[in-house]
């Protein structure tokens, strides 16, 4: 669980990097919602993208990072930071595509997968796990080994039990409830934007 501290520095980054949006939105996961955390802008900010990059190192157990062979980027958003953490552990880095190609060798992963090679995905923020999921099964239909999944913020609907069903254990920095608590309490948003965040929670 990351500090107090910690969170309160990943509430300025989302607010000074305009990643928390409010109003209405559609998800990856399909569902609407009345807010939206973009983690797409924080590479254009180097100072954030370096702070939650550590974020995400502080959530890798030592152990499974020695475990895992490669580190698998889930498009789009998840691809940079997958990438930039792969460079840090000297961990081969591939990412898979949100669709197959139809030139080349057709293939869904980009990079290169060897059959038994245990893969560790990563991705910015879970809702509902279908994303991860896809990602889980097409590294699996490679022949690739997945057991665990970073994020570094779980919307709190539903993800986990999703990827628990698929097998596949989920490390989350923090959840949205952390997060929206801590933005409450220090006056960045107002009641009314809380109870939206939280009310979304399953």
């Amino acid at each position: 669980m990351p500090t107090q501290q910690a969170e309160d520095e990943l509430c300025d980054i989302l607010l000074r990097t305009g990643s928390l949006k409010f109003g209405t939105f559609k998800l990856a996961s399909g569902i609407l919602s009345s807010y939206y955390i973009d983690l797409r802008l924080i590479p254009s900010d180097p100072e954030a993208f370096r702070r939650v990059i550590g974020f995400y190192s502080t959530i890798l157990d030592p152990t499974l990072a020695k475990q895992v062979q490669r580190l698998a980027g889930i498009p789009t958003a998840g691809i940079a930071y997958a990438a930039v953490l792969a460079f840090n552990l000297s961990k081969p880095f591939l990412y898979v595509r949100k669709e197959q190609k139809e030139h080349g060798r057709g293939k869904r992963i980009e990079g290169v997968l060897k059959p038994g090679d245990k893969v560790l995905v990563l991705d910015d923020v879970i809702t509902t796990g279908k994303n991860v999921v896809w990602a889980v099964d097409a590294i699996r239909a490679e022949g690739g080994v997945v057991e665990d999944a970073l994020v570094l913020l779980d919307r709190q609907q539903g993800g986990e039990a999703t990827l628990k069903r698929s097998g596949v254990r989920l490390h989350a920095f923090t959840t949205i409830r952390r997060v929206a608590e801590r933005l409450s309490v220090r006056g960045m948003i107002d009641e009314g934007q809380l109870r939206e965040i939280v009310g979304q929670i399953d």
